[in-house]
């Protein structure tokens, strides 16, 4: 269990509502550079933060419930990330009150930005905040590394070049470009993909300053596009507007913009002619929105 020192807290701190965002992710680039002796394969990625997400409210409680709502259908309160987040700070710290987080969901489950991840992170960050725990970066990161190799670059808030399992992060500032990013209507298996015997787990070890001009590509992408026929069909739609690329293993598929204008014409455009298809508009950032918003509530 971690030790802190708490101050003390007021009636008022017990029933204060927090809302805070959680914001999406792209992945400019990721490559697979090998295996570690454990199984886990080593990634090289490029973290691009947007600002666009879901959001959270959260509101403390006197007992040590934590209630997620709405529920996530086929998952269980205790397996809801965001519950997972909250009971790794009750058991870390000892605290003994509890929380009731009302969701609000734009990101689509499944679709490689982070959707998950970064809801767990704001409820870490979040709670951490609201509960008064006084856990440093370093120590929330270190938890939300347990729930999910994504969690700590939205626990730091920052876009970043990310290495071994994504954990290794080095800050990078990156141009602040709009994108517009299509989900195809598809939920793609994270594990099939790794385990298909014609993803490419060799790709020679690149460089921040490589990625910094744009090389690089997705070792997923290839095979999400053979598994996947939507995928491969929005990836051929997107591409006269400019370079695409899949995000994380997918399905989500983004191109880069030079204008809010010109992208929200792209979004209507792909989404009108594919019913099936979904998608939305956000700027890359390299502060995430969810640090804005904890320095606004100082």
């Amino acid at each position: 269990m971690i030790r802190i020192a708490r101050p003390f807290i007021s009636e008022a701190a017990l029933t204060a509502t927090l809302t805070l965002p959680a914001p999406a992710k792209l992945n400019l680039m990721l490559h697979i550079v090998g295996r570690r002796d454990d199984g886990y394969h080593r990634l090289q990625t490029l973290f691009q933060l947007l600002d666009f997400g879901d959001e959270l409210t959260l509101t403390p409680r006197h007992d040590t419930e934590v209630r997620v709502s709405p529920s996530i259908p086929d998952v269980a309160n205790e397996d809801n990330l965001i519950t997972r987040a909250a009971r790794a700070l009750q058991d870390a710290t000892g605290h003994t009150g509890g929380a009731d987080i009302q969701l609000t969901k734009r990101l689509p489950m499944g679709g490689g930005i982070g959707g998950g991840s970064s809801d767990c992170a704001t409820a870490l960050v979040g709670l951490n905040h609201l509960w008064q725990l006084g856990l440093d970066e370093d120590a929330l990161a270190e938890i939300g590394l347990t729930l999910g190799a994504d969690v700590p670059v939205f626990v730091r808030g920052r876009s970043a070049w990310a290495e071994g399992i994504g954990e290794e992060l080095t800050p990078v500032e990156l141009p602040e470009h709009w994108f517009v990013v299509i989900h195809p209507g598809v939920h793609v298996s994270t594990p099939a993909l790794f385990r298909h015997p014609q993803l490419t787990r060799n790709t020679p070890v690149s460089t921040i300053r490589t990625a910094l001009t744009g090389a690089g590509h997705n070792d997923f992408e290839p095979v999400a596009r053979t598994l996947y026929p939507n995928i491969d069909h929005a990836i051929e739609q997107l591409s006269q507007y400019g370079s695409v690329r899949l995000s994380g293993s997918g399905a989500c598929v983004f191109v880069q913009t030079q204008s809010d204008m010109a992208a929200q014409t792209i979004l209507r455009t792909i989404t009108e002619r594919n019913p099936g298809y979904s998608g939305f508009i956000g700027r890359g950032v390299n502060q995430s929105p969810l640090q804005r918003a904890l320095a606004d509530q100082a």
